[in-house]
């Protein structure tokens, strides 16, 4: 069981700190690219409403098994689009610190969840209130192990918006924290999950997959979108596309998900 542990856990991580330190990684916030990658049109170009969940790989030592998750909203005709991420100074919750769709670290943002349309429109007031109240919104709330941080807030969000039908990556460290032991649904409400303090425990769902947290770092199973999950890597396997709703259909609900 010990051997196993350390080869599911440990050497996953080994490979990936490898070739972290191989790489040409910004060697500081000031050296990184932070601006868009142009994925999204200025927001008077696009009428619909849409909802995007995005992460990105972050930066430093932190790379190597992290990540970095944040919330994109924009209403019916509005004439800009909303970025909410939590950081670790100052105040942690922020609004527009950076591009919507801008890289983090240099790296470009992977989307988790794209919901456009009447779907999104609404979903949107949930998503504001859930950022609203957020509980660990005041300078000196943030931890970046075992949280809360920024995969923190998001999950929150997406427990307050269980039909946007997402998980965030295994890599979203933080992802996972609750302030004390925790056994219910999964945050999408489709499975089952044991947690103590996100530092370790196991969960069973449809949108989550099985999973085994130890220490803030997750292994497991996509089945939904057939993959493997590993500490420092997120997922191997199949690309699901991210959860993309067309506009119209009017119940807010969205037709499709993915992990």
């Amino acid at each position: 069981m010990i051997l196993a542990l350390l080869a599911v856990f440990l050497l996953p991580l080994a490979v990936r700190a490898t070739l972290h330190a191989a790489g040409a990684a910004p060697k500081s916030w000031r050296d990184a690219d932070w601006s868009s990658i142009g994925s999204l049109p200025p927001a008077a170009e696009h009428p619909d409403a849409r909802v995007l969940v995005l992460s990105g790989q972050t930066g430093g030592w932190k790379g190597v098994v992290a990540v970095h998750s944040w919330i994109v909203v924009k209403e019916r005709g509005a004439r800009s689009w909303s970025r909410f991420d939590v950081v670790g100074w100052g105040n942690p919750v922020r609004l527009n610190g950076w591009a919507p769709d801008g890289r983090w670290y240099g790296n470009p943002p992977l989307v988790v969840a794209d919901v456009s349309g009447d779907a999104a429109q609404a979903l949107i007031p949930r998503i504001r209130e859930a950022v609203r109240t957020y509980r660990w919104a005041d300078a000196g709330d943030y931890r970046v192990w075992p949280g809360p941080n920024s995969n923190t807030f998001v999950a929150s969000v997406l427990r307050a918006v269980p039909e946007l039908g997402v998980a965030l990556p295994a890599n979203a460290i933080g992802r996972d924290f609750r302030p004390g032991p925790y056994v219910g649904s999964s945050d999408s409400r489709t499975g089952i999950e044991a947690s103590a303090f996100g530092v370790i425990g196991v969960k069973a769902g449809w949108v989550e997959g099985v999973e085994v947290n130890l220490l803030g770092l997750v292994a497991g199973l996509d089945l939904r979108h057939p993959a493997l999950k590993l500490p420092g890597w997120g997922r191997i396997g199949l690309d699901p596309a991210p959860a993309a709703v067309a506009a119209g259909g009017g119940d807010g609900v969205p037709r499709a998900a993915a992990n």
